[in-house]
C-alpha cells in the first residue's frame, strides 16, 4: 500500500515488464509443450495486468487530498495483481521444479517493489538452472542494490561467463563498479584510477555489442565526470558517439548540453558556445541558462568574483589505456554489512544509471 500509494501521489506509472524485455534484448526459446504454454499464458496475463494498471495511473484525476477515492484504487490495484500473483503460485504449485517459472515470479515481484520476496525466486531458479545467466543477472542487480557487492561482482561475472555476448551484463556490471569503487578496489585489489579503467572497459564492451544503444552511450559518457583529473578527449570522443546514436531531436539536444559543459570544463569556450546554440528545447533551457553564465564567467575571470557553483574541472586531457576485464572469480558467499551507499553524485552527471533486469520471454 506505501509504495502504490507513493506512486499515485507522484502519477507515475509501475514499470511494465514488456519494456523490461525488450530493454535486455534476449529471447529465451520456449517449447511448444503444455507446460511452457502455461507459463506463456501467466506471463501474458502479467503484462496485460501492468498495461491496464498504467493505464489506470495515467487517467488517475483523483485528487490527492480525496483519501478514500485513492484507497479504492489502491485496493483495486493490488486486486488486479493479486490475481496474477494467483496465477504465478498455481504454476508453481503444478510445476515446482521449473526454472523459467521461478524467474518470472520474481521479476513480477520485483515490478512490484517485493525486492526480497523477488531474490527468493530468483536462487529457487539458480538452484534448478544454474546455467541460466538471467537468473545470476538478477542476482547480482539485487546485491548491488541492497548489499553484498562482493557476490554483485561474482555474479556478473557469472553471467557474462554464460553468456558472453549479452550487452546488458556488462552495462550493469560496469554501473556497479563505477559506483562503489571503494568496493571494487578491495574486491579486485585495485587502485580508484584501475577501478575507473575497469568500469569503462566494461561500458565498452557492452557498447561493441549494442553500438546503436543510446541510453549505453550516455551511461559511458557520462562515468568521465566522475574522474578527476577530467579525461578529456575520452569524454568528447564519448559524448560524440552519444550523438551520432542518438534517435530524436530531444536527445541530441541533450548530448549537445554535455558537450559544452566538457568543453568548457576544458577551456574550447567558442565551441562550447556553439553547441549552446543549437539548443532550443524546453526541457534544456534553465541549465542551458547556467552554461551560458558559466562559460561567460569561465572566459572573463577576473571581472567576476563569483563563479558557478558547479566544479571547475582542469582542462587536462589524460589518456589512459582502458583495462580488459579480468579473470571471472569464483562466486562468493560473503556479503558486506547494509545496503551500500553510492558516493555523492556530481553536479555534472543527472542521476545514476539503472541496472537493467531479465525474465524469460
Amino acid at each position: 500500500m506505501g509504495l502504490l500509494g507513493a506512486l499515485l501521489a507522484t502519477n507515475q506509472p509501475l514499470a511494465v515488464s514488456n519494456v523490461i524485455q525488450q530493454q535486455t534484448g534476449i529471447t529465451v526459446e520456449v517449447a511448444a509443450d503444455s507446460t511452457e504454454r502455461e507459463l506463456r499464458d501467466v506471463m501474458v496475463a502479467d503484462d496485460a495486468a501492468h498495461d491496464e494498471v498504467n493505464d489506470w495511473m495515467r487517467t488517475n484525476a483523483i485528487p490527492k487530498t480525496d483519501v478514500m477515492a485513492q484507497a479504492e484504487l489502491n485496493r483495486r490495484i493490488l486486486a488486479r495483481f493479486d490475481l496474477v500473483r494467483q496465477g504465478y503460485e498455481k504454476f508453481l504449485r503444478n510445476h515446482p521444479d521449473h526454472a523459467h517459472g521461478y524467474l518470472a515470479f520474481g521479476s513480477f515481484l520485483n515490478d512490484l517493489g517485493d525486492e526480497d520476496g523477488a531474490k527468493a525466486q530468483y536462487e529457487n531458479s539458480k538452484q534448478l538452472d544454474p546455467k541460466n545467466p538471467a537468473v545470476w543477472n538478477q542476482l547480482a542487480n539485487y546485491f548491488g542494490e541492497h548489499g553484498g557487492l562482493t557476490n554483485a561482482f561474482a555474479d556478473y561475472t557469472e553471467a557474462i561467463r554464460l553468456n558472453p555476448t549479452e550487452p546488458v551484463y556488462y552495462q550493469n556490471f560496469a554501473t556497479t563498479v563505477y559506483l562503489y569503487r571503494t568496493d571494487a578496489k578491495e574486491f579486485y585489489h585495485l587502485t580508484e584510477s584501475q577501478v575507473f579503467d575497469k568500469a569503462l572497459g566494461l561500458y565498452q564492451q557492452a557498447m561493441r555489442l549494442a553500438p546503436d544503444n543510446f541510453v549505453l552511450a550516455t551511461d559511458y559518457a557520462e562515468s568521465y565526470y566522475g574522474i578527476r583529473p577530467l579525461r578529456t578527449n575520452d569524454a568528447l570522443v564519448a559524448w560524440t558517439n552519444a550523438l551520432q546514436v542518438a534517435r530524436t531531436d530531444a536527445e541530441r539536444q541533450g548530448v549537445e548540453i554535455h558537450l559544452a559543459r566538457v568543453k568548457i570544463a576544458a577551456g574550447f569556450f567558442a565551441e562550447a558556445s556553439n553547441h549552446l546554440a543549437v539548443v532550443t528545447n524546453a526541457a534544456y533551457l534553465d541549465l542551458k541558462k547556467r552554461l551560458v553564465r558559466n562559460l561567460a564567467e569561465s572566459e572573463n575571470p577576473a571581472t567576476n568574483s563569483v563563479t558557478e557553483s558547479s566544479p571547475k574541472i582542469p582542462a587536462v586531457a589524460v589518456t589512459n589505456a582502458v583495462g580488459s576485464i579480468t579473470n571471472p572469480p569464483a562466486p562468493v558467499t560473503a556479503v558486506t554489512s547494509g545496503p551500500p551507499v553510492p558516493p555523492p553524485s556530481s553536479v555534472w552527471q543527472t542521476t545514476p544509471p539503472v541496472l537493467r533486469g531479465q525474465k524469460p520471454q
